[in-house]
């Protein structure tokens, strides 16, 4: 009998997460049936995703939804080895049962020299964000200026550096000085602290006084407001997620953005990755081919310990990490 430790939702948020929101409970789990497997979670993701789908798709008492790289540490399914690694959707969770159909292996030609737990962040859905939100919904071109928010993130990080292999300019604006070195170290052509600026209007001119073919918008609200005046003609927004308006206990009233829209004939467009699960292969595979050249780099903020998943995830949401966020277990 295997006994998994479990963070649930005690309660719904109220404006920003609390550790009280959160409890830490212990399920023992059933014996194998035929076709399944038991897994052990190796690291855990946090992403502000969680923020705002736990209020769509939760309710008081589950638990904590969340992404996971997980060894196999008993199988009864022919089709998965014990000891190998997936990425699996389990949540919260130290163990769990699978039928693994909902897993994926990680690829054949991942090397013992990379973290596993790139394939939460770079070579996950963060990077696979950043790919087909560039491709395929800004349909970036080479010379063109791509703009991105929160870009020391997760997804953000990688949205620059795929645009500059792709022959773009890149702008790039985080909370932090060191947040903006990083940016620069990644190969940004333009960063800037937005906490510090004078006025994000001027820091957006001054960083392409032409303008913006692509904004890819992590942040949403205010930013998102000010940046789509800047947008060149034709330009393409895609809207990936809007992390300043999770946290809201009353909904932020904005300025209306149809005259932009109309004057610029600007395209907007919001997406979710899973869009183009059936191309997932194809984009890991570019991912990590990437990362193993070194024209994609990375940068993890690893919390130590199950027990600080809670904790983890009210940290990144303050903006407390670079690059991606995940615990160890």
């Amino acid at each position: 009998m295997v006994t998994a430790k479990v963070w649930v939702l005690k309660k719904h948020f109220e404006g920003f997460p609390k550790t009280s929101d959160f409890d830490l409970k212990k399920i023992e789990l059933p014996k194998l049936k035929d076709g399944e497997l038991l897994l052990e979670s190796v690291f855990l993701s946090v992403d502000p995703y969680m923020r705002a789908y736990s209020r769509r798709d939760m309710k008081e008492g589950d638990i904590m939804i969340g992404t996971q790289v997980a060894r196999i540490i008993e199988s009864k399914n022919p089709a998965f080895t014990v000891g190998a690694f997936v990425v699996a959707n389990h949540g919260w969770r130290t163990h769990f049962i699978s039928n693994g159909q909902d897993l994926h292996l990680l690829p054949s030609s991942w090397p013992e020299s990379l973290p596993r737990s790139l394939a939460l962040g770079t070579v996950g859905m963060p990077g696979l964000t950043a790919y087909f939100g560039l491709l395929e919904v800004c349909k970036m071109k080479p010379g063109e200026t791509v703009l991105v928010n929160a870009a020391a993130g997760a997804v953000g990080s990688v949205v620059g550096q795929l645009a500059k292999i792709g022959g773009c300019k890149v702008v790039g604006c985080a909370g932090s000085d060191d947040k903006v070195a990083y940016l620069k170290k990644l190969g940004f052509d333009e960063a800037f602290n937005y906490k510090t600026v004078t006025s994000l209007d001027e820091a957006l001119r001054k960083a392409s006084p032409d303008g913006y073919d692509c904004f890819f918008d992590n942040v949403g609200g205010e930013f998102a407001s000010i940046a789509i005046n800047q947008m060149k003609k034709y330009g393409r927004i895609a809207i990936c997620g809007a992390i300043s308006l999770y946290n809201d206990s009353v909904p932020q009233k904005g300025p209306y953005i149809q005259v932009p829209m109309i004057f610029k004939e600007l395209q907007m467009e919001g997406f979710i990755v899973s869009r183009w699960s059936n191309r997932r292969e194809e984009g890991i595979k570019a991912l990590l081919k990437w990362v193993l050249e070194g024209k994609v780099k990375y940068h993890e903020q690893v919390t130590e310990g199950f027990e600080n998943m809670p904790m983890a995830f009210i940290g990144m949401l303050k903006g407390e990490n670079i690059g991606k966020a995940v615990v160890k277990v």
